[in-house]
């Protein structure tokens, strides 16, 4: 871990499970302090306690959905207001949903983009322009390994983690002539609440990484100035595999594995 970082501020947003609350402990330890952003205030509050008592860090809390375009702003203005200069940023939040496509709620779809892409698009937006003045801060962009090629029956959520993967390798090129990294963090199948809430559950990997292993491989491969990262092996090669077959051929390999049983 960057031991620059230590008593400088962070946000992480999705914060109240699953990697969020991974990647908050790991910068806690690291002696960061933190705003902790998600819709759960309660869970919030609980886990900026145990910080606080277990690293002696600052922390600050704001319940806010990402599905709601003022949220973005509103978290912006809450830490402007407070004099804390964000050098750490932690784009976390975002969810998915299974289904044929015309039979997901509209709305939730809508909320997925809304969460997944232009969130992280406006809070980046939000915080760089601080962080090029300072010439120094770090973004980290939670993307997938669905990142790599599209995915039948979660169609929308693939397509949104590709637009997270290539927002943060383009601007890992744009923002480092000013000493800012950037890094898209693209895990697999992660013990979370990811897949209940995407009522994917059965098309869940039972050789699933732990949360506090991909936090920690997107924080290394960050302070190691990676434009991107793939946790674990076995998904790099997975990843990696694609590029050499027809993009078709990847999608309806992948149709058959999660369609639905009628």
């Amino acid at each position: 871990m960057d031991k620059m970082w230590r008593d400088r501020w962070g946000l992480v947003t999705g914060a109240s499970a699953g990697i969020g609350v991974a990647l908050a402990r790991e910068l806690a330890a690291a002696g960061v302090n933190l705003v902790l952003t998600a819709r759960r205030g309660d869970r919030l509050q609980e886990l900026a306690r145990e910080l606080q008592e277990k690293h002696k860090v600052r922390t600050e809390i704001f319940a806010a959905d990402l599905a709601r375009p003022d949220a973005p702003p509103r978290i912006f203005d809450f830490t402007e207001r407070r004099g804390i200069a964000i050098e750490i940023l932690i784009n976390n939040a975002g969810f998915g949903q299974y289904g044929e496509f015309p039979q997901v709620d509209a709305q939730r779809l809508l909320d997925m983009v809304q969460v997944n892409c232009a969130a992280v698009m406006h809070l980046t937006r939000l915080y760089l322009p601080g962080m090029v003045q300072r010439r120094r801060g770090d973004v980290l962009i939670l993307a997938s390994t669905a990142s790599f090629q599209a995915v039948p029956y979660i169609s929308t959520y693939a397509a949104t983690k590709a637009f997270d993967l290539l927002l943060a390798e383009g601007l890992a090129e744009e923002m480092r002539p000013y000493g800012i990294r950037v890094c898209a963090l693209c895990p697999g199948s992660t013990e979370s609440e990811f897949h209940v809430v995407a009522g994917q559950q059965k098309f869940t990997g039972k050789s699933m990484e732990s949360a506090a292993k991909v936090a920690l491989t997107g924080l290394d491969a960050l302070v190691a100035g990676k434009s991107s990262v793939i946790s674990g092996f076995g998904n790099y090669l997975g990843a990696q595999s694609q590029r050499i077959v027809p993009r078709r051929v990847v999608s309806k390999i992948a149709a058959k594995l999660f369609r639905p049983n009628k």
